[in-house]
């Protein structure tokens, strides 16, 4: 009878896939893959090869991660890319779902005052000058945005700032910052206004309208599952 392979390793053009058996031990686990990655390194090339670890359902500790990574890093040319999981915590999860989660404001934002929320935001109401509103996710104002807002705060560039009156003193997505437009709006001819980064990885402010063009997955805030 033909023993089942624990480990399975696969070339790509970028390096190597190491697929581990979510069914077997975490022992004998390891034990196959130094086997294997010592028999696959004599014929590896002189070149560092880039190693992509799968493990399947098999939630791994942050110990056993880096255990896994010491033991591909001491075989010739190996550099661990990344280990990926199906398998989360409770508190990954909750994370995640925070980060994905719509967060419902109703107040004035006043000078000196900071809100921040990990997901999108969707505030009924204005940000004074001064004020200060900050968003892991995107940024809807029902308002007049006078002070300072900031989007995808953690890195997220594809986030937008949508503003009944966009007359900011400072716009901030991802890394980019965009001070007060030029242009002085006049309060009483409102028109929603959305900002982005564009191709040139500038903060651009357009017309509402071209937000489902530049932004298509936007659309999911109307849907449910």
């Amino acid at each position: 009878m033909k023993k089942n392979q624990n480990v399975t390793i696969k070339g790509t053009k970028d390096g190597l896939t190491l697929h581990l058996d979510d069914s077997c031990s975490y022992g004998e686990l390891k034990k196959e893959l130094d086997r294997k990655l010592s028999e696959n390194s004599r014929s590896v090339e002189d070149r560092l090869l880039s190693v992509r670890v799968q493990v399947g359902n098999r939630y791994l500790t942050e110990e056993q991660q880096e255990e896994l990574k010491e033991l591909i890093r001491q075989k010739k040319n190996l550099i661990v890319e990344s280990i990926s999981s199906n398998v989360i915590t409770k508190e990954e999860a909750e994370k995640q779902k925070e980060e994905n989660e719509i967060v419902s404001v109703a107040k004035v934002i006043r000078s000196g005052q900071v809100l921040e929320v990990a997901g999108d935001l969707l505030l009924i109401g204005d940000v004074n000058p001064g004020g200060t509103v900050m968003a892991g996710g995107n940024i809807f104002i029902m308002g007049a945005l006078k002070g300072i807002a900031h989007a995808g705060c953690h890195g997220n560039k594809e986030a937008v700032i949508v503003a009944s009156l966009m007359k900011p003193s400072q716009l901030r997505i991802s890394n980019c910052i965009n001070r007060a437009p030029d242009k002085d709006q006049d309060d009483e001819k409102r028109e929603m206004e959305c900002a982005y980064i564009d191709e040139n990885d500038q903060i651009t402010v357009d017309r509402l309208q071209v937000l489902m063009h530049l932004r298509p997955n936007i659309t999911r805030l109307q849907g449910g599952s």
